[in-house]
């Protein structure tokens, strides 16, 4: 078997210039980031815009010092604040998308690595003659183009980590609706047992007062349907209590011991006045991160069309560089270049292709500006509403309410009217109460919703429905 016993030579100056190209591609092949360094952009925007930063644990170190945190946590009654950054500690699902985007940045490398050129060897015998044949190539094309592919690939990584500063968003608007409704559940839950109890008294009394005949029989049938409806609404609000609470567990990502957090009493209560925002569409359009993610979508668009118009020609472009050691005789070397003659395929279909994806994604973030400025107006206005609403049963109507109880309380203390009577105007006050609640409830989910709205497509928008009549019936003509 032949060997290449070939003497080692000074490098050419053709072999110098070629080395004098390849290193800077090969420095920034070798530069691309690695780790979790592709994290940090996306806590970032997440914490500018919420005050609180994700945390991706990737050592047991990290994961003791999350564990630390959501006991911390866990041992106060979970408000809002303290809700939202447990979900960002415990969700498994977030820490699965936190895994993807590690595992994109390590795509982001290959995909800006060099290709690795090919060696071929081959031996081949004619008659008594043999021959050994050595082939190095590279991917010319490739190597040529990997100084406008590598920001393309770059640009493509950072669309994936807005998308997914997008979704923590998101998340964290779908944890402030689950606390809020749970919150508001909890409340009404309590506010109905209180009523369930007034209610059982008195059927109680009506009882006993029907018993030695101070009391006929539609009166007394009256406290206890009365009674029998307050049990049923208590059944209501405790099953609507369970169910809120656990899409609020699931929302945080809890399980086991750590489903026995404590929840505030009440939500918090109404500003006093609402946020004056003249400006709200500019707002959005400078802070929505879908917007963001669709501008950068153009731009790509426009890039791989920039960079397909120039290379439509060119679908293979190889050079190699050969040497044959035959048996006999000096050794052949030389040098090959590969590449396809444009005769069938012109480009053309790659250039109309990239073409049309740059106008789809022009269309695309069109729509989608239009969509974000109507979002926000609704939104905007479902909050103004709300507010509205809420200080309207707050300031107005529960101290009719309450001005209705009191002066009965005055007419039974003159022995004016019975007690039933004043029964009566309280059980009336009941549908005053739990309007202010719900109507709070209401603003609080608008809030978050135009909160949502600024940042990104919100889940849903609330719809401000007519409300059952929070005038108490014994002012609308008697019980």
């Amino acid at each position: 078997m032949s060997r290449d016993t070939a003497p080692k030579r000074s490098p050419r100056p053709g072999r110098l210039r070629l080395l004098a190209l390849l290193a800077p591609l090969l420095l920034a092949a070798c530069a691309a980031p690695s780790g979790p360094a592709g994290f940090a952009p996306v806590a970032e925007q997440v914490q500018a815009r919420t005050g609180l930063r994700p945390v991706w644990p990737r050592t047991p170190a990290d994961e003791a010092a999350a564990e630390a945190r959501s006991a911390e946590l866990l041992a106060q009654p979970l408000g809002l604040d303290q809700a939202l950054a447990l979900s960002l500690l415990k969700h498994r699902g977030l820490q699965a998308r936190f895994e993807e985007l590690g595992l994109a940045q390590a795509e982001l490398l290959q995909a800006t690595r060099l290709p690795n050129p090919s060696l071929s060897i081959g031996r081949f015998r004619q008659g008594e003659e043999t021959e050994i044949e050595l082939r190095l190539g590279f991917d010319l094309l490739r190597l040529a183009l990997a100084p406008w592919l590598r920001p393309l690939a770059e640009a493509e990584f950072a669309a994936r980590q807005q998308t997914l500063a997008a979704e923590l968003l998101a998340h964290l608007a779908g944890v402030r609706q689950a606390w809020i409704e749970a919150v508001a559940a909890q409340e009404r839950l309590h506010y109905r047992r209180q009523i369930r109890e007034a209610a059982e008294a008195g059927a109680e009394l009506a009882r006993r007062m029907a018993e030695v005949g101070n009391f006929n029989a539609l009166r007394r049938a009256r406290e206890q349907a009365f009674y029998a409806e307050a049990t049923l609404r208590l059944a209501q609000a405790e099953q609507a209590a369970q169910a809120r609470r656990e899409a609020l567990i699931r929302a945080i990502g809890l399980w086991g011991s750590d489903t026995a957090f404590r929840l505030p009493e009440r939500l918090p209560p109404l500003p006093a006045q609402p946020a004056e925002r003249p400006d709200i569409e500019q707002q959005a359009m400078a802070s929505r991160l879908d917007l963001q993610a669709a501008r950068q979508a153009v731009s790509q668009a426009a890039a791989r069309l920039g960079l397909t118009r120039p290379t439509r020609w060119v679908n293979v472009l190889e050079v190699g560089f050969e040497r044959e050691l035959p048996d006999e005789g000096p050794n052949r070397r030389g040098t090959e270049l590969r590449f396809e003659l444009p005769l069938f395929d012109s480009g053309q279909a790659r250039l109309a292709q990239a073409e049309a994806r740059h106008r789809i994604a022009l269309q695309q973030a069109a729509q989608l500006a239009i969509e974000a400025r109507s979002e926000v107006r609704e939104a905007y206005g479902a909050y103004r509403h709300a507010h509205d609403i809420a200080v309207l049963h707050q300031a107005e109507l529960l101290p009719l309410a309450q001005r209705i109880v009191d002066e009965q309380l005055l007419r039974y203390n003159g022995m004016l009217v019975g007690v039933f009577e004043l029964l009566a105007d309280a059980r009336a006050q009941v549908a005053a109460v739990e309007a202010a609640m719900e109507a709070r409830r209401a603003y609080w989910q608008a809030e978050a919703a135009l909160a949502q709205a600024l940042i990104g497509r919100p889940a849903v928008l609330p719809v401000l429905t007519e409300s059952p009549s929070a005038v108490p019936a014994a002012a609308a003509g008697g019980h």
